[in-house]
């Protein structure tokens, strides 16, 4: 599915989302943050999708952030241009709010992730980097902040103290720093940008659907609450997979020396 703004495809179960406003450096409009709200839709109600990519289009960017040029844009249109961006904004539900994604997001970073692009990268589970990417929230310079929970991922993600360094200057990152401070999982060379994703894919299609859903909702939620606290509560998903047929499958397939066939059920 090509939209205006990105290009959404279903690859044996995965999801391959492209930002796709390379002479914008796929920076974030109306339209582009609506139209990657309805594929995160069609991720979490489709059955047959098991996890998704995110990635810009073109070399320079995964995503250069909030598009600054349509906001001045903005504040020049009519009343009647407005209310219809007001009314696509209401129907958008962004990727940043959403706090309890089910099913596993990557971020394949092919170049500046900086402001709500570094946010979107933080809202996903795994994030593999080009070498030659750069990370940053420089809203400050601009007068705004990374609203989009940029403030209050970095800091729980690479510690209080490395995050205020980039928050108060809004400085940028290599991704080799960023990976030495453990905000990326991997950073590879532009021509093995994609070949390193894929394997990241096909070890968690590897994996029980459901295993993989209960894992992330438990490390995930649990952060919320003092260890003890996190290992006694319940979560639905993992009841889910307790109750499941995939739960006997893994066993039965380890026992029978074969590998498992996962139905996701």
């Amino acid at each position: 599915m090509n939209t205006n703004t990105t290009r959404f495809e279903v690859d044996d179960k995965v999801a391959w989302i492209t930002l796709n406003r390379p002479e914008a450096m796929n920076s974030l409009n109306p339209d582009l943050r609506w139209q990657l709200s309805e594929h995160l839709n069609e991720v979490e109600q489709n059955d047959d999708i098991w996890l998704a990519v995110i990635t810009g289009a073109g070399e320079r960017a995964f995503c250069a952030g909030a598009d600054l040029k349509h906001r001045a844009i903005e504040r020049q249109a009519d009343e009647h241009q407005r209310l219809q961006w007001r009314q696509l904004a209401e129907q958008t539900t962004h990727i940043t709010e959403r706090w309890h994604f089910a099913k596993p997001l990557i971020a394949m970073v092919n170049g500046f992730a900086l402001g709500g692009g570094l946010e979107i990268a933080l809202a996903c589970d795994i994030i593999i980097a080009a070498d030659h990417a750069e990370f940053g929230l420089p809203e400050p310079r601009r007068g705004l902040i990374a609203g989009a929970a940029g403030v209050h991922r970095l800091p729980r993600q690479i510690g209080l103290k490395p995050a205020m360094g980039y928050l108060l200057t809004g400085r940028h990152m290599t991704a080799t720093r960023a990976y030495q401070l453990g905000l990326i999982n991997d950073v590879v060379d532009a021509s093995e940008l994609k070949t390193t994703v894929d394997q990241y894919v096909r070890d968690i299609l590897r994996c029980a659907p459901l295993a993989i859903r209960a894992t992330k909702a438990c490390a995930m939620q649990g952060l919320d609450h003092p260890l003890g606290q996190a290992f006694e509560r319940e979560y639905p998903e993992e009841t889910l997979r307790q109750q499941s047929n995939d739960a006997l499958e893994g066993p039965l397939a380890f026992a029978e020396k074969r590998q498992p066939r996962w139905q996701g059920n």
